[in-house]
Order: C-alpha cells, then sequence, then structure tokens
C-alpha cells in the first residue's frame, strides 16, 4: 500500500496546474509527472519506501497516492529495477484511468517486483532502441541506455513544439549521447547522479561498496555529449548510503559550455521547458 507523506494537496496542484508548453514535476528518484495543456504522463514512479531489499531505505518524501491521480495518458518506464517499475505506483494509474505502459519486454516478463503486475495485454506496450511513438501532442524516442545492472535499459527523448527532454533513467556515460545531442536541440536532461554507497549481493552477507550512477565527471562530460542547456541531477536524494550534493557539479560544469544551468530538483519541484529556473509546490491550505 502506498502511504503518501503529503496526502493529496501534491497531485492536486498538478493537475489543476495552468500550463503553457511542457511542465515537469519531480517524484523522486528518477520518476516525473509531464505535462502539456492536453497530455498527462508519468515516467518512473516510484513510491515505495525500499521494502525490497534490508538496505534499501527511503529517504525522500512520498509525494502521493497514486490513486488519487485523475489524469495520466501514459507511464515510461526505463528498466526492470523495482525502484522503476513498481507496480504498486502504476497500477491506479493503469487500472482506472487506462493509461497504457511503455517498457523494455524484461520490464513485463521478468522484472524485479516479485508480485502480480496486473497489466492487462491491451495496455502492455514493448519498447526497444529505434522505436518512435506518439502520446497526445508528445513525440517519444527510444534509445539505449548503459545500465549495465539492468537487462535492456532504455532511455528516452521526450519532444514538444516547446522544447525537448531527455530521461536517461540510470544510464552512466556512453558515446550515444553525441549522437543524440547532434539529433537533438535538447533543451533539459535528467540524469542519475550518485556515489558510492552499501549494497548487499543477494545470498552474501558481505556488503559490497557499490556505484549504481554517475559521478560528478560523467555528469557534465554527459551534458557537453548531450548539447544540453539545462541538467537536471535525479537519484541522488532517494537511497540512505548513495546520497551525494549535486551542488559539487557547478565548479566543473563552469569550465564547460554546457550545461549553462544545474537544476537542483527536490521532490514536488516544478520544471517549465521554456524558462529556466525551480518552481517549488505550495501547500493547499
Amino acid at each position: 500500500m502506498i502511504r503518501s507523506t503529503w496526502d493529496e494537496w501534491f497531485i492536486e496542484e498538478v493537475e489543476n496546474a495552468v500550463i503553457d508548453g511542457l511542465s515537469i514535476w519531480y517524484l523522486g528518484a528518477t520518476g516525473f509527472i509531464i505535462r502539456t495543456a492536453t497530455t498527462t504522463m508519468y515516467i518512473d514512479p516510484y513510491f515505495g519506501i525500499g521494502e525490497h531489499r534490508s538496505d534499501a531505505v527511503r529517504i525522500c518524501p512520498i509525494p502521493m497516492d497514486p490513486s488519487d491521480a485523475t489524469l495520466c495518458d501514459a507511464i515510461l518506464i526505463t528498466h526492470e529495477h523495482v525502484d522503476h517499475m513498481h507496480p504498486p505506483s502504476y497500477i491506479p494509474l493503469g487500472e482506472s484511468l487506462d493509461a497504457t505502459i511503455h517498457a523494455p519486454e524484461t520490464c513485463f516478463i521478468n522484472p524485479d517486483y516479485d508480485g502480480p503486475l496486473r497489466i492487462p495485454p491491451p495496455q502492455r506496450s514493448t519498447v526497444k532502441p529505434g522505436d518512435t511513438f506518439e502520446v497526445g501532442d508528445l513525440t517519444v524516442y527510444v534509445f539505449a541506455a548503459n545500465d549495465t545492472d539492468a537487462v535492456e535499459p532504455v532511455s528516452f527523448v521526450i519532444e514538444h513544439a516547446s522544447g525537448t527532454f531527455y530521461h536517461g533513467g540510470d544510464t552512466k556515460y556512453t558515446d550515444q549521447f553525441i549522437a543524440i545531442g547532434e539529433r537533438f536541440d535538447i533543451t533539459l536532461a535528467a540524469s542519475a547522479f550518485g556515489t558510492v554507497g552499501p549494497f548487499t549481493p543477494p545470498d552474501e552477507v558481505r556488503v559490497k561498496p557499490t556505484r549504481w550512477y554517475m559521478d560528478g565527471n560523467e555528469m557534465i562530460k554527459a551534458a557537453v555529449a548531450l548539447g544540453v542547456e539545462r541538467l537536471v541531477p535525479t537519484h541522488y536524494n532517494l537511497w540512505k548510503g548513495f546520497e551525494t550534493d549535486p551542488k559539487v557539479l557547478h565548479d566543473h560544469a563552469v569550465s564547460f559550455r554546457y550545461p549553462n544551468v544545474i537544476e537542483m530538483v527536490r521532490v514536488g519541484d516544478r520544471l517549465d521547458i521554456k524558462q529556466p529556473g525551480i518552481v517549488p509546490p505550495e501547500w493547499a491550505e
């Protein structure tokens, strides 16, 4: 069961917002809500607490219960790990709102989550690198991702008339960023940023120091390759022991042409594709 830290006020704020162009709300981990005036899409929604692993402790708020949502046209999933492919987080969106789930095949046949997926076949859309599809007034392009811990991870380029958003999932640096940057004029890119943290492999008792996400050097190298104006670090605020400070990216970034802006989002923050700057959430009365 999902227990929202913020009751219903956050999702009500999102769904009642006036949208001009493309707006994005950060949900924690690599999760986002993307909205235009006519379309609502979720990416990697994860509202769990880390119950899938004894050394995974969530440290950021759970901003909403997905059963409170009334708008959702599609859900994009980058890979099969439970903090990305999490049925309790997406089932209410799919069952009540008839949203299609677009995900790699492994997410449907061998996800990390042990419980039922509860996705009717008509709502399953298997994606692979090279695919392109439309969701309302958004065009989604699918690319491979360099996440060696996942089976067939993907990343997404989401194009709108007002700007273009790149979502890398948990990808580390790859030279494919150069080709993506040459093909698209990317306004805003979200990349997983973290540090080495404690991880106990299955069937082992000893902690193994592990780095799941990009470090600071890779983050800036990725932004340069993508030619992205605005960089959004993600995932740094989800797990105890893997957290880090995204402000350390600033000193390194000033030596390069890209990114021009680093948006240090917290859970609940809104980003508008038309202009830089974070719009914080407002507490409902």
